[in-house]
């Protein structure tokens, strides 16, 4: 049960703070409109209302003064400023001291160039009504290139597209969400159909595998672990900066040996390679000591370069796939009582933590969304969510880049509903209905929850809608097979599998010693 305190994590699309400030300043050489190039800045919006394209925006020749600070009429060269844009340096003075003497000099634009990163500007504007030119900060090694990137006789504007309402991103999260649950149910159905199945001998035969170790959820099971996650989500918003390494440890662990088993299960069908080496009276493949090292390998990259946002992200999706896989096949749910329990537990959990808490925090944010999105100011954030990249153009593309973000507690909390409805119809129908119905119920969940999100444009805790659509699909079609109390209690789930071991048991006391005339007999029947 590795990294409980993030299962319920909400989908948000991750913006930076500031985004509200960010815009674009676009530069062309000799003139010439239609070929350029943009620059990242930050501005104002109280200040300032930017167009939201450069078609038809005003352009002014650049004038780049950034030696001096502009904080007195004294330091200003003899160059007319007249209908120009004006860079000067950041500091000494207030930025709206340095546009009151840009303005006095009939400047039409003043941007201040900054060495370490883009500040936000926040100035008292009372005392400075007459100041109407717009202000920016720009980063100083782009006004140092603008030159040698667009050419001589530089003309800039500014201005801010509108961000769209729907990103291609979230298509990409619905389809890699719905993907992860229909393959982990899938999963758990293989893995049950093998534990149906008599084996023929006691240990792991030659070339052979063990059967899979899986963890049965129990009532007190789920409600201690939903307790686990409360606990565990405040430590993290109170203590950070220290448990957001704690949990980066866990994940290459956890990662890395879900991604093993999750290949070796494939692996397993391949015919070649089954070539063995022994050591300590161990023996083992060596194509799994390869695919060992693989997947640390895998692990290990991603923790050395994980803060590369441009393209470390698909490795991070691999291995949070694999984790999501490996997880809903592994912990099993026993009836559907106890996935009721669980999900309408973990439900409240996602509501309390996003939309209540915000009522009790000091700075009015929602905790489940600070601790996913990380607070501001740090570098490391959690990865415990599947993260695509937006792929519309905006400011905020490109001064950082943004991510559209779903928890991996929003696939694997529905999934462990998934995977019960498909051990429900390997043991009890002969049909996928359950499965099927239920799987369709999360893409109808998703999708509900991405239109809220665009609607909204603010994050939303997906289990809100997960949760009644995954209960309701899987319920329906309970009642309407009239299957509903067998659902419900898990068709003596543990009796039958206790009952199966113990006939299967004698089955091989009786092949083991002939010797001896065994009368096996068994009712298999659940009342």
């Amino acid at each position: 049960m590795e990294l409980p305190a993030v299962l319920g994590l909400v989908l948000l699309l991750h913006l930076p703070q500031i985004r509200a400030t960010q815009g674009i300043l676009h530069a062309v050489g000799d003139g010439v409109p239609n070929t350029g190039k943009d620059y990242c800045i930050t501005y104002n919006s109280s200040w300032t209302t930017l167009p939201t394209s450069y078609a038809n925006a005003n352009y002014y020749k650049l004038e780049n003064i950034s030696s001096i600070w502009l904080c007195s009429e004294s330091e200003l060269p003899r160059t007319d400023l007249k209908n120009k844009a004006v860079v000067v340096m950041v500091g000494n003075c207030s930025i709206l001291d340095k546009a009151l003497i840009a303005q006095s000099r009939n400047a039409k634009m003043l941007l201040v160039a900054s060495k370490d990163g883009l500040p936000r500007p926040t100035d008292n504007r009372s005392g400075y009504e007459s100041l109407t030119i717009p202000i920016a900060y720009v980063k100083y090694g782009d006004i140092a290139n603008m030159e040698q990137d667009v050419g001589r006789n530089i003309n800039v504007t500014m201005y801010s597209p509108s961000p769209p309402l729907f990103d291609y991103s979230m298509l990409v999260i619905f389809l890699i969400s719905v993907f992860t649950v229909a393959l982990g149910g899938y999963w758990s159905g293989v893995s049950e159909l093998e534990d149906l199945r008599p084996s023929h001998n006691t240990g792991e035969s030659e070339g052979g595998k063990k059967k899979d170790e899986n963890v049965t959820f129990t009532p007190f099971t789920v409600i201690l672990f939903v307790v686990i996650c409360c606990v565990m989500l405040l430590l993290l918003y109170f203590f950070y900066k220290w448990l957001v390494y704690v949990i980066i440890c866990v994940f290459c662990l956890a990662s890395a040996l879900s991604m093993f088993n999750c290949l070796s299960a494939l692996i397993q069908y391949i015919p070649y390679g089954r070539c063995r080496i022994s050591c300590l009276s161990k023996s083992a493949e060596v194509r799994l000591i390869f695919l060992a090292l693989f997947c640390a390998a895998i692990s290990v990259t991603w923790a050395v370069f994980r803060n590369e946002d441009r393209w470390i992200w698909i490795l991070q999706d691999i291995l949070g796939i694999a984790f999501c896989l490996n997880f809903i096949k592994t912990l099993r749910m026993p009836n559907f009582k106890a996935c009721v329990i669980l999900l309408g537990l973990l439900l409240l959990y996602d509501v309390f933590f996003v939309f209540i808490t915000p009522f009790i925090t000091k700075n009015g944010q929602s905790i489940m969304i600070e601790v996913a999105a990380g607070p501001s100011g740090s570098t490391e954030k959690l990865p415990v969510v599947i993260r695509v990249p937006r792929l519309e153009y905006s400011a905020v593309k490109l001064c950082v880049m943004p991510f559209s973000l779903l928890g991996f507690g929003d696939i694997i909390v529905p999934g462990l509903l998934v995977a019960y409805c498909r051990r429900f119809d390997v043991r009890f129908t002969s049909s996928s209905a359950y499965y099927i119905s239920c799987t369709i119920g999360y893409a109808v969940g998703m999708i509900l929850t991405l239109v809220i999100l665009i609607i909204l444009n603010m994050g939303q805790p997906a289990l809100l809608y997960l949760v009644p659509c995954t209960l309701l699909a899987s319920s329906l079609v309970a009642w309407r097979r009239k299957e509903m109390k067998k659902f419900w209690n898990g068709g003596c789930y543990e009796v039958c599998i206790y009952t199966v071991f113990t006939l299967h048991t004698l089955i091989l006391s009786a092949l083991t010693t002939p010797t001896k005339r065994t009368i096996v007999s068994s009712d298999l029947r659940c009342r």
